[in-house]
């Protein structure tokens, strides 16, 4: 009896000890959920694109809009604090993949890169919730 005692008790200590884990993966889980300014440098200059972007579990799916790329629904990932989107844009009739991603840092900024049509045209942003 005494050997089951110890059996049931590593199993629940074992069974906390994935729950702790569980937890701590999720609160380490960045929430995108919101609206954002973004600010995008690359050589064609400087942009001040807007997104609104809802979060399911990792999955990411919103709108996003500028003056240089016009209205577009984006979808994306959220994998910690690593945060990538994408969507089709027209650019001049000619469909585009662009591509953002970044980290989102202690103080709830996102920054990284920006990647249109395979290289095309590149960039650096920063994207601050309103």
């Amino acid at each position: 009896m005494r050997h089951n005692n110890i059996r049931f008790a590593g199993t629940l200590i074992a069974a906390i000890a994935i729950m702790f884990a569980v937890v701590a993966q999720s609160s380490a889980q960045t929430n995108m959920t919101g609206s954002w300014t973004l600010e995008v440098s690359s050589d064609q200059g400087i942009t001040m694109p807007e997104l609104t972007l809802v979060q399911e579990g990792m999955k990411l799916t919103g709108h996003y809009s500028s003056d240089a790329l016009g209205e577009n629904d984006i979808t994306g990932m959220v994998d910690g604090s690593n945060v990538t989107i994408s969507f089709e844009a027209d650019l001049q009739g000619q469909s585009a993949p662009v591509i953002y991603k970044g980290t989102v840092d202690g103080e709830g900024v996102w920054s990284g890169t920006l990647d249109i049509a395979g290289g095309l045209v590149s960039g650096t942003f920063k994207a601050k919730k309103k």
